[in-house]
């Protein structure tokens, strides 16, 4: 059963499921200072600093714990369906992270859609990641995590730099992701009166951003559904029980499977659409911080 705690993240999504409502087609701007909001959710992480910093032409903050491992990082792709999100709304869940794990996490601040349709994001992440390798980093020292869409895009992001010739790195973690550009599984329909935010009109309208006219809901880069994983590094997918988008999450570990890969799926019960937000308020989100370091720590070469 959902501890009382957990409450919080539903009283925000019903919250703002009434504004989107009442609002009708609220703006950009606005619907982008909504979900700044997100961030309200999180405990401010103790003995955590935050830098601004520009990597490849692309704004970014980095997360340091007292006494991190500066020699590993962890790359963190804020969720937001490509559109709103933003290290405002991440900083302080990544911060966590970052804290548990016991390296810097570096928050990418991409361009977001429709300014910057597919495949835009993924280049800069990519750039990022490359950015990162020429400063001296290793592959085998670098992790990527996301939430939502930026679980796509911590994905999307290793196969692309794959593409470019460009080694994998040590590990991914994607939270909740949005894979499916083509809302093709089950749960959309059985999971639809549980999930209190996301569902099937909000996803449409930001597949047209994010894909822009010409871009396929096929592409392996934006839909990882199709990527191939042959040789993908290991991946631990975390997802609540009660989302829409948990059959993205069983879709890709199946594939993952077949395909070989070190692959782990933890499903979180009763739980909702990036429950992590609640880190540092609710034992949900703590317990899924702490599994989140005890996966990566090992592969990055932390004791």
């Amino acid at each position: 059963m959902a501890s009382k705690e957990a409450e919080s993240i539903v009283g925000l999504y019903r919250e703002w499921s009434d504004k989107l409502t009442l609002s009708g087609d609220m703006e950009l701007p606005e619907l982008r200072e909504l979900f700044d909001h997100w961030g309200d959710l999180s405990s401010e992480p103790e003995g955590v600093e935050f830098q601004e910093t520009v990597l490849a032409g692309v704004d970014c903050v980095w997360a340091i714990p007292k006494g991190a491992d500066k020699s590993r990082v962890v790359i963190c792709c804020h969720g937001g369906g490509f559109m709103v999100g933003s290290p405002k709304s991440h900083n302080k869940m990544y911060g966590h992270v970052a804290k548990a794990v016991g390296c810097s996490a570096l928050v990418l601040d991409y361009t977001r859609a429709p300014e910057n349709p597919h495949p835009g994001i993924v280049e800069q992440a990519v750039a990022v990641y490359g950015q990162l390798l020429e400063q001296g980093f290793k592959p085998e020292h670098i992790a990527t995590t996301g939430d939502s869409a930026g679980g796509n895009l911590c994905t999307s992001m290793i196969l692309y730099a794959r593409h470019k010739g460009l080694p994998v790195p040590a590990c991914t973690a994607p939270l909740s992701p949005w894979y499916d550009m083509e809302s093709k599984g089950a749960s959309m329909q059985t999971n639809a009166d549980n999930d209190a935010l996301v569902g099937g009109d909000m996803l449409e309208g930001m597949i047209g951003a994010f894909l822009g006219e010409n871009g396929s809901k096929q592409d392996p880069f934006a839909n990882p559904l199709y990527g191939d994983l042959a040789g993908f590094p290991a991946t631990l997918i975390q997802v609540g029980e009660y989302e829409v988008l948990l059959d993205d999450s069983t879709r890709f570990y199946e594939n993952g499977k077949a395909a070989g890969v070190d692959i782990e799926l933890q499903v979180f019960d009763e739980m909702q659409h990036v429950f992590q937000f609640m880190a540092g308020n609710a034992p949900e989100a703590d317990d899924a911080v702490a599994k989140i370091a005890a996966f990566m720590r090992p592969r990055l070469g932390l004791a």
